[in-house]
């Protein structure tokens, strides 16, 4: 039988200056998924990237006297390194510079132009640099600036090309209203389906003003405007050129994972392109919330964006993830706050994880050298434990599933707190000290290094760095699936156990 497959993607992030703690929570998100996915048996496909051409990045680099190649080579190695310390498990890394996306885009470019959807004409319109998106007048907010970001737009007039979107408006239109599952959460659809229904203009998808983007085919003096190149990039990597069978075994993609301020461009741009091209539609587009700092939106010129490389230096990085992953609802913004991110160490990581895999093994140690004996009968107490353990994990299976991250992740400590209250009903320590009680004793710790195992394989996809730590220190095997987590008992008797490692030391406030 053929694998499941998943095709997971982030947005491709802008290479204008370092990224900050919302581009991370995005891909710690994607992550997720793919983990998980990987956990329950997918062959899964996923990409993030960067988004490197326009007259922003020529703007920059000419004002540093560098090559735009130069000036985002050196930015993207921080995004790369970024990625690398937030354990990301991304299967590609597409940069739109690169020559296999300039051949996809070409030729995406040329098969709509060869149908007549994309024509030649002149533009005329308000645009901004920063967001490289026009606007017309009525779309500017109250100072005449860009609705988005609230800078100055510039006119422009400029020979162009221009693909015919209004001629797929309808069908983008009726794709929204059958297709409920298509975009989420639901409330950006419905602001998707009142956009359409203002009135589709055709897109401009060429510029003459700059340079530094992917040539149009036929037409030097052309370069292929942004949205076009860089959406293109869900195709490339999975082989729309040059692997067929890759592009049909992940092809739709399973899940576009973008920030809510370009879902816009990801359902009614993106599904126009691919409408044209005669190709599916992904199966789901997801336009995630902002993270705002103390309840402010992060902004350069306030001065309040988070560098999460910092916070991974001063940290670690499982903790990063584990805050924003539990501490937001996907869909809805987030708060972050660094207080709030300090006392999340120190009671769930230090106190109730943490705890209770030192306080186990180091029983399992000190009562029985370190190996687990047969676990026989048992009391109302340990069966509890067991028959919650499993009802977790398929709790958690169906939570992830659809996508309610931080739900599962409150699943999982709930049965953490419920292990350490287990320690306090049982008091092994009282049961060592009577022989009579040697059976309950060897029960109660098999089943406190049973759960620590299956907690080891439900956070791994949130946590990957700690679950490794934790089936080091039991010292099992790290090849994990995720009906592991769904019995209770697989570890052997006579199995011998490590000594416990502090696994998130405890912050003193000052």
């Amino acid at each position: 039988m053929d694998k499941k497959t998943f095709y997971i993607t982030t947005p491709i992030y802008y290479p204008s200056a370092k990224l900050h703690i919302g581009h991370a929570y995005c891909t710690t998100i994607a992550d997720t998924i793919a983990r998980f996915k990987r956990l329950a048996g997918y062959e899964v496909f996923f990409l993030t990237g960067s988004d490197e051409h326009g007259q922003k990045i020529q703007r920059t680099a000419e004002s540093q006297g560098v090559t735009p190649l130069e000036y985002v080579d050196k930015i993207v190695e921080s995004f790369k390194e970024l990625w690398r310390r937030m354990e990301i498990s991304n299967d590609d890394f597409i940069r739109t510079s690169e020559p296999r996306h300039h051949k996809v885009v070409q030729e995406v470019f040329r098969r709509i132009r060869d149908n007549g959807d994309i024509y030649k004409g002149e533009y005329t319109g308000l645009y901004c640099t920063p967001c490289e998106s026009y606007w017309t007048e009525i779309q500017l907010d109250e100072n005449g600036c860009c609705p988005d970001c609230h800078r100055p737009v510039e006119k422009v007039s400029e020979e162009a090309y221009f693909f015919k979107m209004s001629k797929y408006a309808d069908a983008v239109l009726k794709y929204l209203e059958d297709n409920p599952e298509f975009l989420e959460p639901k409330s950006r659809r419905n602001e998707m389906i009142n956009f359409i229904k203002q009135g589709l203009e055709d897109l401009c998808v060429s510029r003459t003003s700059f340079n530094w983007g992917i040539p149009v085919p036929d037409d030097e003096k052309h370069v292929i405007y942004v949205w076009f190149d860089a959406l293109t990039n869900y195709l490339t990597p999975i082989g729309f050129l040059d692997d067929a069978e890759k592009f049909k075994k992940y092809w739709p993609a399973d899940l576009h994972l973008v920030g809510k301020e370009i879902v816009r461009f990801h359902t009614i741009i993106w599904g126009c392109i691919l409408m044209a091209l005669g190709i599916e539609l992904p199966k789901k587009v997801y336009g995630h919330g902002w993270l705002v700092i103390d309840g402010g939106k992060m902004s350069k010129s306030k001065g309040n964006v988070v560098d999460p490389m910092l916070l991974i230096d001063e940290f670690g990085a499982d903790a990063i993830r584990y805050f924003l992953l539990r501490e937001i609802t996907l869909g809805l913004d987030g708060n972050f706050n660094r207080d709030a991110l300090i006392q999340r160490i120190n009671s769930d990581l230090a106190n109730d994880l943490g705890n209770l895999l030192h306080r186990s093994l180091n029983m399992i140690n000190k009562f029985q050298k370190g190996v687990l004996l047969e676990s026989s009968g048992g009391t109302e107490i340990d069966n509890s434990l067991k028959s919650e353990a499993v009802e977790t994990a398929k709790e958690y299976r169906a939570l992830m599933e659809n996508l309610q991250i931080s739900d599962a992740v409150k699943l999982v400590w709930k049965f953490i707190s419920r292990c350490n209250k287990y320690i306090d009903e049982t008091a092994p320590w009282k049961l060592a000290k009577d022989e009579t009680q040697k059976q309950n004793l060897s029960n109660v710790l098999y089943n406190l290094a049973e759960s620590l195992r299956i907690i080891a394989v439900l956070i791994s996809p949130f946590m990957p760095n700690t679950s490794r730590r934790i089936l080091e220190q039991l010292q099992v095997s790290q090849d994990i699936k995720l009906e592991d987590a769904e019995t209770f008992g697989a570890l052997e008797v006579n199995h011998k156990v490590g000594k416990p490692e502090q696994l998130f030391p405890r912050i003193e406030l000052e």
